[in-house]
């Protein structure tokens, strides 16, 4: 069973908080229980079986069987590595490579799950409609999740040239009858707001409206899975003992992704310490380290556009999980949307710092670890990546650490490129082969194909035209 982070009285079964994605008080939904899992039990098992015990543990309401087949078709053949999420040390680190989907990206792993299960669960006759906001990957894996899946709709919005040219590309040559994507011009931030007021403020009879954001719990815990197969394979290569902690780093702005690690966490996980790595737009990093949350701050376009986030929705889930009260959370909420801003106690804070860590990272920092990590390891890392291996040398640990690796380098090829050589490429698409041919690394072929792809999508809209987004969900 869930509750809203906002009302912890109201119960909801795991259809009605995956259908929904966000509660009707504007609250995320969270498990009332999150119990523990025997670990056991995992040992050995495929990514499909492993993926299948953890998310049925949590949606331990639904049919297995049916479960079980969507986990399969989910991550069968949709991946280049048979690992589905291969684990790499690097010199004295492991880096967790997210991005052997059909997107090249982390949001992958859970988008082609969300899809699947929401088809299971809708058996009312009436459409889905997925209205989702994208700082950059989750737009296009969004896109390539749900495109003709019957009886489903997707609209995207992403911030006017705030993405990536290869993130844009990607997105607005998806080709299919049941999708759309809109530029918005403002960021990621304003795209996020304008959703959460749709949702807030709109009812549709006809249709279920709903999210492929993070907010949507379907999307949280399938990523909880490749934390738990980072730890197993871990013991598989006796790089640790049964038991032992191991340390996370992971690049966020949303805070899905470590919000994911939280939650394997608190199922039982061995985990020491979550290291949050933020680019200019710190906001989590002096969160983390003062209880202070503001976002009256300037908003900064960087190397790691998919982090460049200064409202992180999924805070919310973290702030009720470690005080269980709704009405402080639906505080602190409020505070955050009158003020940009809210402090939480005293007590709060510890008990987020025994779990978390914060650091940041310069663009300088970032193109210097890009260079260090293929000059000494030949090891290509992707601008996101860049910022989570910065804060991994800058953490002092005596644990394992593993190093989320969120994108495919060639996603973000001018930057990567630059950081190598110090040199301009001024076409996204060119850059990708220039890349290739210097690494001798092959550019993947979903991103390869993009170039003889037709831009379908052109429109833009203003920040604040929420009419042409809601007509657009009528007559969709």
């Amino acid at each position: 069973m869930f509750v809203s982070t906002r009302n912890k009285k109201d119960l909801f079964c795991s259809k009605e908080a995956i259908i929904k994605g966000l509660a009707d008080d504007g609250g995320l939904y969270v498990p009332k229980e999150i119990k523990k899992i025997d670990l056991s039990l995992l040992k050995g098992l495929s990514y499909q079986d492993l993926s299948f015990e953890i998310i049925s543990h949590v949606f331990d309401d639904l049919n297995r069987e049916e479960l079980k087949k969507i986990i399969y078709d989910s991550y069968s053949t949709n991946f280049d590595d048979e690992e589905i999420t291969p684990l790499k040390k690097i010199n004295n680190k492991y880096l967790l490579e997210l991005f052997h989907g059909p997107t090249s990206a982390f949001k992958d792993i859970a988008l082609q799950f969300l899809p699947r299960i929401m088809t299971m669960l809708n058996d009312d006759g009436k459409d889905i409609v997925i209205l989702t906001a994208t700082s950059g990957d989750t737009g296009k894996a969004a896109l390539e999740g749900f495109k003709n899946v019957k009886g489903s709709r997707i609209v995207v919005l992403y911030p006017y040239k705030m993405v990536s040219t290869i993130q844009e590309r990607q997105m607005t040559t998806t080709k299919a009858d049941n999708v759309e994507v809109m530029a918005v011009k403002g960021n990621f931030d304003d795209c996020q707001k304008m959703i959460k007021e749709i949702f807030e403020d709109c009812h549709f009879d006809n249709i279920h409206l709903t999210s492929a954001n993070s907010i949507n719990i379907a999307r949280l815990i399938p990523q909880c899975v490749y934390y738990f197969k980072a730890y197993f394979d871990l013991l598989k290569q006796k790089e640790i003992k049964e038991n032992e902690k191991i340390s996370f780093i992971v690049p966020t702005g949303n805070f899905g992704d470590i919000l994911a690690a939280y939650l394997a966490k608190e199922m039982g996980l061995p985990i020491d310490k979550l290291v949050v790595a933020s680019n200019a737009n710190n906001v989590l990093t002096d969160f983390i380290n003062t209880g202070i949350y503001d976002a009256n701050r300037p908003f900064y376009n960087t190397i790691s556009p998919s982090i460049d986030i200064l409202i992180s929705s999924n805070l919310e889930r973290l702030l009720y999980l470690v005080c269980k009260d709704s009405e402080t959370v639906a505080s602190l909420m409020n505070d955050l949307k009158k003020n940009r801003k809210y402090s939480i106690s005293k007590e709060m804070l510890e008990e987020i710092q025994k779990s978390f860590l914060a650091y940041d990272a310069s663009e300088a920092e970032c193109r210097e670890v890009i260079k260090k990590y293929y000059d000494k390891y030949y090891y290509l890392a992707d601008t996101h990546t860049a910022v989570a291996l910065v804060a991994a040398e800058k953490y002092q640990t005596d644990s394992k650490q593993v190093v989320l690796a969120t994108a495919s380098p060639f996603k973000f090829s001018k930057d990567v490129y630059k950081a190598l050589c110090d040199s301009d490429i001024d076409d996204d698409l060119n850059a990708m082969n220039i890349l290739a041919n210097y690494c001798g690394l092959p550019v993947p072929k979903n991103l390869a194909e993009l170039k003889d792809l037709k831009v379908i999508f052109e429109d833009s809209i203003d920040v604040n035209d929420k009419e042409t987004i809601i007509n657009k969900l009528k007559e969709f």
